[in-house]
C-alpha cells in the first residue's frame, strides 16, 4: 500500500467515526482504517453518489477516490450501493459492538460492512453475513476469505438465524422478522430499517429486555433498498401515513404479541409499537 493511499484511508477513517459516541469511536474508527474499501467494490472506475443523487464516474480507478463518505454503486442500474460510510459507523456504535459477539448481518452486499463488524469482533467473534442476491453474494464470498471469523450465506435471512448478540439489517422491511427477535439473545440488540412503499422511513434500534419485550427508538431517517421476502404492501402503505403522523418520534418500545394496548402507534402482525416506556 503507498503512503498516500494509507494517509487517504486514514483520514477517511477519522472523519466517518467522528459522530460516533464514546466508548465505540476508537474500535469503529480503526475498523474503518483496517479494511480496503477497494477490495470490496469491484475494478474501477466507479459510479460514486450522496443521498441519492446522480452517479459521478470516477476520473481514474485510483482507489484513494473511495476514501470519501459517499455511497459506490454496486448495481448502477438497479441504485444498489455501497451505504454511507458515516451513516453505518454512528449505527454500529449504537449496536455496541464488543470483542467476543455473535452477530448477524443481513443485507450483507459485497462484505464490506460485514468485514468492519468483523475487525471489532475479533477472533472470538463471529458475523454471519447474508445476503441474497447471488452475484453479490459469490463476491462478499471471495472478499472476506481473510476474515476467518464471517460466515457468509446466501439463503434468505427471513428464515431461522442463529442466536445472536447483534442483529444488524441492511436492507428495508415492513416489519421485523418474527425469528430474527427470536433470535436476539438477552439483552441483545438489534438495528433494522423500518420502511414505507417509497424505501423511505427510520432505523429503529431494539434492546432486549425480556421475552417479547423491547425498548426501541428511531435513530435516524433513512432510505434503503427493499428486502426481499420481509414486505408487505399494505403495511408499507400504512407505516408511510404513520410516519407522516409522527411515529418515529412516538416510539418507546416493541411488543411481540397480537394484543396492543391503549399506548400502540402502530400494530403489525404478531408485533406492534407503543408510546410506553418498558422495562
Amino acid at each position: 500500500m503507498s503512503s498516500t493511499l494509507e494517509s487517504h484511508r486514514q483520514l477517511y477513517a477519522a472523519l466517518v467515526s467522528g459522530s460516533v459516541a464514546e466508548p465505540a469511536r476508537p474500535s469503529i474508527e480503526q475498523a474503518f482504517r483496517a479494511v480496503p474499501r477497494e477490495q470490496f467494490m469491484g475494478p474501477g472506475p466507479w459510479y460514486l453518489s450522496i443521498a441519492g443523487g446522480d452517479y459521478v464516474e470516477t476520473p481514474t480507478a485510483d482507489p484513494e477516490l473511495l476514501y470519501q463518505d459517499v455511497l459506490v454503486a454496486l448495481k448502477k442500474d438497479q441504485r444498489l450501493n455501497n451505504g454511507q460510510p458515516s451513516m453505518h459507523a454512528r449505527s454500529i456504535g449504537m449496536l455496541e459492538v464488543k470483542p467476543g459477539q455473535s452477530i448477524t448481518h443481513i443485507g450483507a452486499g459485497t462484505g464490506y460492512y460485514s468485514a468492519i463488524l468483523a475487525e471489532i469482533a475479533g477472533e472470538d467473534g463471529h458475523v454471519s453475513a447474508y445476503e441474497i442476491d447471488r452475484d453479490l453474494q459469490g463476491a462478499a464470498v471471495n472478499n472476506l476469505v481473510d476474515w476467518k471469523n464471517v460466515s457468509v450465506h446466501g439463503d434468505a435471512a427471513s428464515d431461522a438465524i442463529a442466536p445472536s448478540e447483534v442483529i444488524y439489517v441492511n436492507a428495508g422491511v415492513t416489519a421485523p422478522e418474527q425469528s430474527w427477535l427470536n433470535a436476539l439473545n438477552s439483552s441483545g440488540r438489534m438495528l433494522f430499517p423500518l420502511t414505507d412503499n417509497r424505501w423511505n422511513g427510520g432505523m429503529l434500534l431494539l434492546h432486549r429486555l425480556d421475552t417479547g419485550r423491547f425498548s426501541a427508538r428511531f435513530v435516524s431517517p433513512v432510505s434503503f433498498i427493499p428486502c426481499v421476502g420481509a414486505r408487505d404492501d399494505a403495511e408499507a402503505d400504512r407505516l408511510g401515513r404513520a410516519f407522516a403522523e409522527g411515529l418515529g418520534h412516538k416510539t418507546r418500545a416493541l411488543v411481540q404479541d397480537d394484543k396492543p394496548d391503549d399506548s400502540c402507534v402502530f400494530a403489525g402482525s404478531g408485533w406492534w409499537l407503543s408510546s410506553r416506556e418498558v422495562g
